[in-house]
């Protein structure tokens, strides 16, 4: 019995994974290429270097017009000033539907449809297995066990798939409308450069961004416990009030409120608690997006996660380390929602009603 509630654990976490994945993808290749120093997107990304020029005047390159404006220094230093050149969210998707055709929204998707299911399948699994195990030997759905379920979940997760994710964002990155790179070319390329090794570069910043999935799923655990302690609480004076009314009852004498009654608004609940907990774990976590989509750039000058944010911070200032945040949360919290909502619905759905 407690094999098959783990599969049904992992068809959830790889349908709810994909479904998330397809739905937001646009707005992932966005992110990628704002978190980039390469990116097409920034005019302006190394404040140091800036600050070495003369006072008078420097260049900043206008991807909008494809060509060269002279500006002020401190136009380019003060963000109020130089706003209105900067890509928003719209202007970057009509850009890459301009220069690369609906095929560039949908960059990495490949590999993202190969590797988020496995994910999300290993990484809810994980999850499940490990706060089962841990149920039976310390005090059951503590906060403790979430933690290190979550923890349990994000380390396998990540290990499993972080050649697949590497090889989606060297696809992502690509901005050639013409000659553009090929999944096979790119994993070609990643193992004459640097064999098997070269496509774990970046682990280590998705081994410290479990820090973020931990925070997400203890407070989403949080919430949920909650939601169905008021939900059993009104369903059972729902019932208790039909009884009142003389409402025939279930054979047994009771009403089943388990399976069938997983209505809309249940999914609904459970979006809203993923969208919550996931906006709180990302904004505190936030950094090590960008370090690992650095530290995966092709001939990058960043070598290792602590490095990579130092030198991010340096040149680029606190705003560095955050940058692409707002398309992050625009992304995220609708995948996520979408994510832990279609998991728990999938879950509902194939358990046997007795559990």
């Amino acid at each position: 019995m407690e094999s098959n509630k783990n599969v049904i654990h992992l068809i959830a976490g790889g349908t709810a994974g994909t479904t998330g994945a397809v739905l937001t993808c646009p707005l992932e290749v966005v992110k990628t290429r704002l978190q980039s120093s390469v990116s097409s997107f920034v005019q302006v990304n190394v404040h140091a270097a800036l600050r070495l020029l003369p006072s008078q005047q420097v260049v900043a390159i206008s991807t909008c017009t494809h060509g060269c404006q002279v500006v002020h220094n401190d136009a380019v230093l003060d963000p109020s000033k130089y706003k209105k050149h900067q890509f928003q969210i719209v202007s970057c998707l009509k850009h890459i539907l301009k220069t690369e055709g609906i095929k560039g929204l949908f960059k990495g998707l490949g590999p993202t449809l190969v590797g988020v299911a496995p994910s999300r399948a290993i990484y809810f699994g994980a999850y499940a297995h490990c706060k089962q195990a841990l149920n039976r030997v310390i005090t059951p759905d503590t906060h403790l066990v979430h933690l290190c379920s979550a923890v349990a979940a994000g380390v396998s997760a990540a290990t499993c798939t972080n050649p697949i994710w590497f090889v989606k964002t060297r696809l992502q990155l690509d901005q050639k409308s013409e000659n553009k790179l090929t999944c096979r070319e790119c994993i070609r390329r990643i193992y004459q450069q640097s064999g098997i090794k070269g496509f774990y570069k970046g682990i280590s910043a998705s081994y410290f961004g479990v820090s973020e999935t931990v925070v997400h799923l203890v407070i989403y655990e949080a919430i949920k416990a909650h939601i169905q302690q008021k939900t059993n609480h009104d369903r059972l004076a729902a019932a208790n009030q039909r009884l009142e009314d003389s409402v025939e009852p279930d054979i047994d004498g009771d009403i089943d409120y388990s399976k069938e009654t997983f209505l809309t608004s249940d999914y609904l609940k459970y979006m809203l608690a993923g969208a919550c907990s996931k906006t709180c774990a990302t904004c505190l976590c936030y950094p090590h997006e960008v370090a690992r989509t650095r530290l995966r750039e092709e001939g990058s000058r960043y070598n290792s996660f602590f490095q990579t944010l130092f030198l991010v911070f340096k040149e680029e200032g606190r705003a560095g380390l955050y940058r692409g945040l707002g398309t992050q949360l625009i992304r995220q919290i609708p995948n996520t929602a979408i994510v832990m909502a279609t998991y728990e619905a999938v879950v509902h759905a194939l358990m046997p009603v007795s559990d």
